[in-house]
């Protein structure tokens, strides 16, 4: 993806004290990194991914991954600010080998759950089908049906879209990609406006 856009390291959430009780989710090891979130926690849009993917190279150095280069560039593509974002995650930790997918997404979206009605944003975005799926609860959920339009999850107005690796991977779905951004960014500036009113 060509673009003058720079991308930058987010800073970390620091995670709660129920982190503690996420390790015991099968994916986590003793060494595992727990992510709960980067950027602005006080951002009115959330934004949720899979999992946290790789934040490291194999020399430990922090790097900003391919996802959230894609992701940074088409918000800035769309005049979404930094700050205005949080990025979560389904699970709390990049899963390093197999594991039962079905029992950790239920044993991770309560504590997504609670992070969000924590954060009480004004807008969550649900990128990929794996966390369309689990937000909505809705196994035959996905985002080529649900993009484009408003929806509501945990009482919040809700934006689906593809995920960034998806993007990266198929540089055909990257107008839809930007069009769903912008639709955002449409959004929160009408709320914006709406609520200084």
């Amino acid at each position: 993806m060509n673009s003058s856009y720079e991308s930058v390291i987010w800073p970390e959430h620091k995670p709660p004290e129920e982190a503690d009780t996420y390790r015991q989710c099968e994916i986590c090891s003793p060494k595992s990194r727990l992510i709960w979130g980067e950027g602005n926690s006080n951002a009115p849009v959330a934004v949720i991914l899979d999992n946290p993917g790789a934040r490291e190279d194999r020399d430990g150095r922090e790097y900003v991954c391919g996802t959230r280069q894609t992701l940074q560039t088409a918000l800035h593509q769309s005049n979404l600010p930094a700050e205005d974002i949080y990025l979560t995650y389904l699970l709390k930790c990049r899963p390093l080998r197999k594991y039962n997918k079905e029992a950790v997404r239920a044993f991770s979206r309560p504590f997504l759950v609670r992070q969000i009605k924590e954060m009480n944003p004004k807008f969550i975005v649900c990128l990929g089908d794996v966390v369309v799926q689990t937000m909505f609860e809705n196994e035959d959920a996905n985002v080529k049906t649900l993009r484009g339009g408003w929806h509501t999850v945990l009482g919040y107005p809700c934006m689906v879209s593809y995920h960034p690796l998806a993007v990266r991977r198929r540089p055909n779905l990257m107008p839809l990609f930007l069009q769903d951004w912008n639709q955002l960014a449409y959004a929160l500036q009408k709320f914006w406006l709406w609520d200084k009113v």
